[in-house]
């Protein structure tokens, strides 16, 4: 080939003449994951600088004629012209030209990065008669030509023979890119141009801001360890809508009940929530009881809530009388999500406790020490006295000043755990740890703010305090009730039917679901 080779020359920077390409009509549709049009898209073809925007119903066109596409290659700054079998190249710079030579089968014949400008005779190059292509690129500019071993020469083809020679000329295909605002970049590679598309864009997930202390709302879950595993618990000691299980703790032998949804995924992380039984009632009342007034339904009313499985419960017993003890049962409960933590497929920011009466202080009680394990909390007829509560200190179970999202649900006419003060008390303490986050992103002091309160025979009240941060909610509920937590908008208060009605597991549902 040495001998063809010598036939190029280096010549100086003209203007030359652009051989004609392929017209083509690409065309398409661009759209959502809902099938709805995005209008105003950019759709381009990043190498030949070609882009548009897509109409009133998601649809584009890109067309180039034969004459545009000669034009838009003059303006180029390396230049492409094939005048009698000689190829021409014309560059400002001295850019590697490649030229490569195929035969109508798509065969590769010839290949050579030459460099600067200046010409070769194809029709030498080719050891045989026929009709060959030849394919030329000088950075972004590209051109292809058809030719013959006399030298006539042109630069349409046959579509029956192209799509082969296509893959060859831009191999990986030629690059499309569509984008528009809200919604991740879509490229794809085309081995033609002339082809309709319908495309569908994602929405983009922002970047979830992360933060000292706490999670953002809506955070992306956090699998525990027993995420793909199966449990080494056991089967535990089956009762009616779950199972017992024992756990050693301080050297004592503990009692937790487990239910799992009937869809139970070890694949997928499920919320958390733990039922901590009030005075006079055991940990199992909370996974099945007869209906009344204190256990509706299993787990506050919340399970009967969890529509798509999307929860494990939890129900750990205190003390035979059903009080709770100090520092120990802190301990027994953070063992206990330990536990499921290992066994069970968990999201690790999505653990919940609700409790009543004596349920609610000792859920009072966690919410001082454990905020970095339990998201929120949901208490019904809390008080301060009568519990054990943290001291402050650096210990694993000393008081933390974090916050913590809280909600509170109290009667004003409640005789057993005063409504007075757990509103002058319990509340202030949550709120003087969950005002909005100053500039050190510190945690600010809330209490000062008062909640709205019900004031009448029927209804209630639930009001969402406004100077604490987004991320640690607190809401007061208050109502014209007795000490009892299926709290109601009926006239019946007390023991009477109204419990049936109870507004509070659904409020607490949507309080743990903005999370």
């Amino acid at each position: 080939m040495g001998k063809h080779i010598s036939k190029l020359c280096t010549i100086a920077f003209f203007a030359a003449l652009c051989g004609t390409a392929s017209a083509y009509t690409l065309t398409g549709t661009v759209s959502d994951s809902d099938r709805t049009p995005i209008v105003g898209a950019k759709v381009s073809l990043t190498n030949l600088n070609q882009s548009t925007t897509t109409d009133d119903n998601g649809k584009f066109t890109i067309h180039e004629d034969e004459e545009d596409m000669a034009i838009r290659a003059a303006e180029k700054p390396g230049n492409f012209s094939l005048n009698k079998g000689i190829l021409n190249f014309a560059q400002g710079g001295s850019s590697p030209v490649q030229v490569k030579v195929f035969d109508m089968m798509g065969n590769q014949v010839f290949n050579k990065v030459l460099q600067g400008s200046g010409s070769i005779d194809l029709s030498a190059v080719i050891e045989a008669q026929g009709t060959y292509l030849a394919r030329v690129k000088l950075g972004s500019t590209q051109q292809t030509f058809r030719f013959s071993a006399n030298g006539s020469y042109s630069s349409t083809f046959g579509a029956a023979k192209s799509n082969k020679f296509l893959k060859e000329v831009a191999p990986g295909g030629e690059p499309l890119q569509v984008t528009a605002d809200g919604y991740d970049t879509l490229t794809i590679a085309l081995s033609t141009l002339d082809t309709t598309l319908n495309m569908m864009l994602t929405k983009t997930i922002p970047a979830e801001q992360t933060y000292a202390f706490g999670y953002a709302l809506g955070n992306a879950p956090r699998p525990s360890k027993g995420c793909g595993k199966n449990s080494s618990l056991g089967s535990g000691n089956k009762v009616e809508n779950g199972a017992q299980y024992n756990l050693n703790v301080g050297g004592k032998n503990r009692t937790f009940f487990i239910t799992l949804p009937k869809n139970y995924d070890n694949t997928k992380p499920h919320k958390l929530l733990i039922a901590n039984h009030c005075m006079g009632s055991k940990a199992e009342d909370f996974v099945h009881h007869n209906p009344d007034y204190d256990h509706p339904t299993p787990y506050y009313g919340q399970q009967v809530l969890d529509k798509n499985g999307d929860y494990i419960f939890v129900a750990p017993q205190g003390n035979d009388n059903g009080t709770w003890n100090g520092k120990e049962d802190h301990q027994f409960v953070d063992e206990m999500i330990t536990a499921m933590f290992d066994n069970y497929c968990v999201d690790t920011t999505r653990v919940f406790a609700t409790g009543f009466s004596f349920g609610a202080m000792f859920t009072n009680s966690l919410a001082q020490d454990m905020q970095e394990r339990l998201r929120a909390v949901a208490v019904y007829a809390t008080a301060d006295y009568n519990i054990w509560l943290p001291s402050a200190g650096t210990g694993r179970y000393d008081a933390k000043d974090l916050p913590i999202a809280w909600m509170g649900v109290h009667g004003k006419r409640d005789g057993v755990c005063n409504y007075d003060r757990a509103k002058t008390s319990a509340l202030p303490r949550i709120l003087k740890r969950n005002g909005k986050a100053d500039a050190s992103g510190n945690f600010t002091d809330a209490s000062s703010e008062k909640p709205q309160e019900f004031n009448g025979t029927a209804g209630h009240v639930c009001y969402d305090f406004k100077t604490v941060d987004e991320r640690f909610p607190v809401k007061w509920c208050s109502w014209n009730g007795e000490h009892q937590w299926t709290a109601h908008d009926g006239p019946n208060t007390g023991t009477g039917q109204g419990w049936q009605n109870t507004w509070v597991p659904e409020e607490v549902h949507k309080f743990f679901e903005q999370f």
